[in-house]
């Protein structure tokens, strides 16, 4: 190999490096991504929006107060591998989490709003958005959809 070559891989690993540095650790502005879900733009191809229409919504109806279930689903959120909370409170109602890939830490921004549908009904809002990039290849509705069909609030 000759002495330009390795300093092309050279410059190529340190260039790996630094974007992978860069994903791990380039701050998150709560500002920019804790918003209303209900109210957000829909978030293309690389995200998902769950909520809910006069006709019902992809998000079932839970028989517990908005209070409790947003408490629940905290739990949950925060018992999932890699996910941190960035933004909100159970008290605020709405949550927005950081959920990081395994291998190279991109991170994906999960809000999370409970909705009043009666005294003792609920049920949940949310969009789940990928910070780089342009599409996610169905990672963000898959983690959601899973999170959806594992999370019961009355555990």
């Amino acid at each position: 190999m000759s002495k330009m070559s390795i300093y092309v891989v050279i410059l190529l690993a340190l260039g790996a490096m630094g974007f992978a540095a860069y994903v791990r650790l380039a701050p998150s502005d709560p500002a920019q991504w804790h918003v209303d879900p209900v109210a957000a733009d829909d978030p293309g191809p690389g995200g998902i929006r769950y909520v809910p229409t006069a006709e019902g919504g992809p998000v079932p109806v839970y028989e517990v107060p908005p209070e409790e279930l947003i408490v629940a689903f905290d739990a949950f959120a925060m018992g999932q591998p890699r996910v941190t909370r960035l933004a909100g409170s159970t008290a605020e109602g709405r949550i927005t989490y950081i959920a990081r890939t395994k291998w190279w830490g991109f991170p994906d921004y999960i809000t999370v709003e409970a909705l009043a549908l009666g005294p003792d009904r609920s049920t949940l809002a949310i969009l789940s958005r990928l910070r780089f990039g342009g599409s996610d290849l169905g990672v963000n509705r898959a983690r959601i959809d899973a999170w959806l069909e594992a999370f019961d609030p009355l555990r």
